[in-house]
């Protein structure tokens, strides 16, 4: 059996609401709901939400919500893994599930679609993966010139060794993107983590990995056509 989990917590911090603002004409969340239902890979797709509206949402575009998820869940340290690895006990407990493989699902991923999922799984069982995450080429900025400013407002160079290279010479660049994670169940309930030992990558194009995070991220995803 196959589960997606779609995290999606009420207490968005840099984005206020992000998982149901209007994009494109319909709560966010829907476009990764719609997605997975139509990959047709998912024998149970199931929201993780601390909130009674977007449970609402995501029961009307097709995902299942049983029951909340709990408080000590949803603040702002607990990562989208310990969420899944909840979801996975409190499901197979409650309706005597097995699953086989577990996918996480962001909805601030909206952009991703049924087939980037399809392609996904089939690559997941093709290259015999335990745990599998997308991610994309970094397209609009050298992240080996990357700075930060201390606390006394000082520029430092992240990576002080490659900031005299040209950029021709230095070797690409991949970022994880929240569009597709998936593991093993098996493997993933002992490490309670995708990004466990023998992870891979998934390259997805720029445009499926879009990751929307802030205000600049969400009128930028806006601006894409669909």
């Amino acid at each position: 059996m196959n589960l997606a989990v779609i995290p999606a917590r009420s207490g968005s911090s840099r984005l206020k609401n992000k998982n149901i603002l209007n994009f494109h004409g319909k709560p966010m969340i829907a476009w990764t709901i719609e997605a997975a239902v139509k990959s047709k890979i998912f024998d149970y797709i199931f929201v993780s939400t601390d909130k009674k509206k977007i449970a609402s949402i995501a029961v009307k575009y097709g995902a299942q919500v049983p029951f909340l998820r709990d408080k000590k869940l949803s603040d702002n340290f607990t990562t989208v893994h310990d969420v899944t690895y909840d979801a996975v006990v409190k499901l197979e407990k409650k309706f005597k599930l097995n699953f086989t493989n577990i996918f996480q699902l962001m909805p601030n991923c909206p952009l991703r679609n049924h087939n980037d999922i399809k392609d996904f799984y089939n690559f997941f069982l093709k290259s015999r993966s335990k745990f599998l995450i997308s991610s994309t080429k970094f397209h609009f900025s050298n992240p080996w010139w990357s700075f930060y400013i201390d606390k006394k407002k000082n520029i430092q160079k992240i990576f002080p060794k490659f900031y005299k290279k040209k950029s021709q010479d230095l070797k690409e660049a991949f970022s994880p993107t929240g569009s597709i994670w998936e593991a093993k169940k098996k493997n993933f309930m002992i490490t309670k983590s995708f990004y466990s030992p023998g992870f891979k990558f998934k390259e997805l194009n720029w445009r499926s990995a879009v990751d929307i995070d802030t205000q600049t991220d969400f009128e930028i995803a806006k601006g894409i056509k669909l």
